[in-house]
């Protein structure tokens, strides 16, 4: 047999509260937290992880060609080394 306590519900509904109130002010400080975090980067002039992948990228397709280049001055060094020998 169960008997119906109020003091015991009140309780039970005040603590209910006091949880979501808590996760609520957890949600809010993450919130804050964040923003403050992107307005501090945003003042560093941070780049983004996409934007460095992408300038990466570049600067490796930038070497290749240099790279290709060198090698072709040096195959055009030669050709004016054969003729002028």
């Amino acid at each position: 047999m169960q008997t119906r306590n109020p003091l015991l519900d009140e309780f039970a509904k005040i603590t209910t509260s006091a949880m979501g109130l808590a996760q609520a002010a957890g949600e809010e400080a993450r919130a804050a937290f964040r923003s403050q975090a992107d307005r501090f980067a945003a003042e560093l002039d941070l780049a983004r992880k996409d934007e460095l992948e992408a300038l990466r990228a570049e600067v490796a397709a930038l070497r290749a060609e240099v790279a290709a280049l060198r090698g072709g001055a040096g195959v055009a060094e030669a050709r004016v080394s054969d003729d002028a020998g």
